[in-house]
């Protein structure tokens, strides 16, 4: 099922300037051409959109699009990239710095709704894509980076479980399965600008996931 079209926003320009000669005008354009890709690929999915729907949605002709993509892939590549990286790197930042396995979920949860917030078309986009990407060629690194991601989860419920804090009688992998699948599909309907903004969206989530919902 293809997610909505999220409400716009940058796509990091670290991703538009990583290849090399692209600076200044060149590179706020390429910011931006992966901007519409992405809201594009997410919406309607990446098979279905062409180079030419791209180009038409940004006021150029394909021709200028390959001024600075040599396909709509390498777009793609740019973006799912880049996303998947940070998104790591801040996951690996939160593991090391968290105080005990509830901190460190809780940071992981907080950040995981603030990265829906900042950039919703690179989560739809990743919701709907990562499977059929899956073991293809020059994309290995989707699921490459997916399993480590995955492993910085478990590791933390599973150690909340050793230590106590997390309760011992449910699956670790089901217990995330649970969570990853709710969190991420919240950009299905969460909108920046509606009434929750991310951190309270957040935080009702985690009075659910610490209280449950059933009244004592």
């Amino acid at each position: 099922m293809a997610a909505r079209r999220p409400a716009r926003t940058a796509v990091p320009a670290r991703a538009a300037a990583r290849n090399g000669g692209t600076r200044g005008g060149s590179s706020v354009r390429r910011t931006e051409l992966l901007q519409i890709a992405a809201g594009m690929f997410a919406n309607r999915g990446f098979t279905q959109t062409t180079v030419r729907d791209i180009a038409d949605e940004a006021g150029i002709l394909s021709g200028s699009l390959y001024h600075h993509f040599s396909s709509k892939e390498e777009m793609l590549d740019e973006i799912l990239r880049d996303f998947l990286g940070r998104l790591l790197e801040h996951f690996t930042e939160i593991e090391k710095g968290a105080g005990d396995p509830k901190e460190a979920l809780d940071r992981l949860i907080t950040h995981s709704f603030a990265t829906i917030h900042e950039t919703p078309e690179a989560v739809a986009l990743y919701q709907n894509e990562a499977d059929a990407l899956s073991g293809q060629p020059g994309f290995e690194y989707v699921d490459q980076l997916g399993k480590k991601i995955e492993k910085i989860w478990l590791r933390a419920l599973t150690a909340g479980q050793k230590s106590g804090v997390f309760r011992a009688d449910v699956d670790v992998n089901l217990t995330y399965r649970f969570i990853r699948d709710t969190v991420w599909c919240t950009v299905r309907w969460y909108r920046p600008r509606g009434k929750f903004r991310a951190e309270a969206v957040a935080e009702q989530y985690l009075r659910v996931l610490h209280g449950g919902l059933v009244t004592e």
